[in-house]
């Protein structure tokens, strides 16, 4: 049972971090230019922290290292454009 919970935990978070493409998709079809929207930094994040969660659970150092940096790339990406934002209000 725990570890079907673990799976199931495992493939919503890669389900999370997959919809992000879909989301930058959609978003560049409709302005018919290639756009990052912010939900595909949260939408990342999001991701990423259930990825790690399943990865510390799984005891895959691997899998810990990548999904660590690619969170905190994220995090930066997100305060980038907040800060271009406050500067352009």
């Amino acid at each position: 049972m725990q570890e079907r919970f673990w799976l199931i935990f495992g493939l919503c978070g890669q389900a999370i971090f997959a919809s992000r493409f879909l989301v930058q998709w959609i978003a560049s079809e409709r302005r018919k230019r290639s756009v990052i929207p912010l939900s595909f930094w949260w939408l990342s994040i999001a991701g990423s922290m259930t990825l790690l969660t399943y990865a510390i659970y799984r005891q895959d150092p691997v899998f810990i290292v990548g999904q660590t940096f690619g969170i905190l790339i994220y995090l930066r990406n997100l305060y980038l454009l907040k800060r271009h934002t406050e500067r352009t209000d």
